[in-house]
């Protein structure tokens, strides 16, 4: 299985992700189909951070700049700046470019020359966010009209429905009703489409990353001073299934852009699987952050198949009172605030009281939320909290199949398990898909989940 892993101490941003996978292989031609439908150019340099030699990518703006709009908007949470860190609490957009550097890729453009277009002259600039105010609906248009590959435009698509959600969410508005001011700009969705499209070119089975640096401090925004994670990041990272930590600098270290690329393709882990690595990128941020590498490193290999280890806290509690439509509802409610599992059991209590056992799987940084949910659903005046264990988990993987019923086809995912050796040792068709298809269809549910598992099962 081809295992890509970001290492997160020192955040994310997503210029540093365009770099970081360009570094470990990826194919920098496939980024050319974005600079035809945007006007911007891709500058891929090398640089040193801290005695690591790193890529930097800088997009460029070719066409006619956009007036930018300097009113104070209310959507300043979240900007992703492009510098990775900050001086003084500035989101200022610097680069520090090595002279030494070992190549220089250019997409479309030239980095400084000057050329004419309908009888002026245009110099190419870095891109700093500046540009319209597009609301989410724009952006979607946009990315949707750019001829993408479907893979890479669904991608694109659900990033940016990530960051709206979560910009939605900190100004209390409706998704339609948030404009983008930095993540709406071009070089915003140059970064998220390329991002998209670099990791289909390196085509991973399995994305994963382990904890993400935030940094500390302060960050300026349009209503002042905010502490650094942004809001916005803050508001991604409840719906990921990875763990943030503070540190290790003041600086800002994990961007919204960043934030929602990662949510959306990683897995979270608590360190770095076992590899058999065959290619490592460094993609470099703007700042020097010494004696900290201001570096995000991603490891490409073949891990393991079977099972591997995961972090888990198991939360339990006693309940002789609870009635069953509390009951009922307690797989859904955990599930909203975290919660991987959740099991009812009846057992007998103090005073031969009949009663329910209820156990909660969650990740570790989940058990305080999924603690107070529990006890706010059943009215439970303790939790009991087990502390931090592990589970084994297989290593699995989606294929959707396509199954034929009266004439029409229908489309299935099942979920596949593999052993250490790549063998297929379980196949599992999701139940929700296969009773949708089987109303739609007017037979069993069963007899759609034999068919769609004997189909994924003919393609091995």
């Amino acid at each position: 299985m081809t295992v890509l892993a970001f290492d997160g101490r020192m955040g994310a941003s997503g210029d540093m992700i365009l770099a970081a996978l360009l570094d470990a292989g990826a194919d920098p031609d496939v980024l050319e189909s974005i600079t035809d439908e945007l006007d911007v150019a891709y500058q891929i340099d090398e640089t040193v951070r801290c005695g690591i030699s790193g890529t930097t990518v800088d997009v460029m703006l070719t066409g006619e700049p956009d007036e930018h709009d300097e009113h104070d908007d209310e959507h300043g949470h979240g900007q992703d700046h492009h510098g990775h860190g900050h001086d003084d609490g500035n989101h200022e957009h610097t680069h520090d470019h090595d002279h030494d550097r070992k190549h220089t890729h250019t997409h479309s453009h030239d980095h400084s020359h000057e050329h004419t277009h309908d009888d002026q002259t245009h110099t190419h600039t870095p891109a700093e966010g500046h540009g319209p105010h597009r609301s989410y609906t724009d952006v979607r248009t946009i990315v949707e009209n750019m001829a993408l590959p479907d893979p890479v435009e669904r991608d694109a698509l659900a990033i940016f429905k990530r960051l709206g959600e979560a910009e939605a969410s900190v100004h209390g508005k409706a998704l339609e009703d948030i404009h983008f001011h930095e993540v709406g700009a071009d070089d915003a969705i140059a970064d998220i489409v390329g991002a998209a499209a670099l990791v289909h070119d390196l085509a991973p089975e399995r994305i994963v990353t382990t904890p993400l640096s935030t940094g500390g401090g302060t960050a300026s925004m349009a209503h002042g001073e905010y502490p650094i994670p942004a809001p916005a990041v803050v508001e991604i990272a409840q719906e990921a299934d990875w763990a943030l930590r503070g540190g290790p600098v003041d600086a800002e270290l994990l961007t919204p852009t960043g934030a929602a690329i990662l949510a959306h393709f990683a897995d979270g882990v608590d360190s770095l699987p076992e590899l058999d690595v065959t290619a490592a990128g460094y993609g470099a941020g703007g700042y020097d952050l010494d004696p900290h590498p201001n570096v995000l490193r991603v490891l490409v290999g073949e891990g393991a198949g079977g099972l591997y280890k995961d972090d888990i806290a198991v939360l339990e509690t006693n309940l002789d009172d609870a009635t069953p439509e509390v009951l009922g509802g307690l797989q859904q409610t955990l599930a909203a605030a975290g919660a991987r599992d959740v099991s009812i059991l009846p057992v007998t209590m103090k005073k031969s009281r009949p009663g329910h056992l209820v156990k909660v799987i969650c990740k570790p940084e989940d058990r305080r939320r999924v603690a107070r949910r529990l006890a706010e659903e059943t009215g439970t005046l303790g939790v009991r909290d087990a502390g931090v264990t592990h589970r084994w988990i297989a290593d699995r993987e989606f294929e959707t199949v396509t199954v034929e019923f009266g004439g029409e086809r229908y489309e299935v995912t099942v979920k596949i398990a593999r052993d250490s050796d790549g063998e297929v040792y379980d196949m599992s068709a999701e139940y929700d898909e296969a009773a949708q298809v089987a109303s739609e269809a007017g037979v069993a549910i069963r007899t759609v989940l034999e068919c769609a598992e004997q189909s994924a099962l003919e393609l091995e």
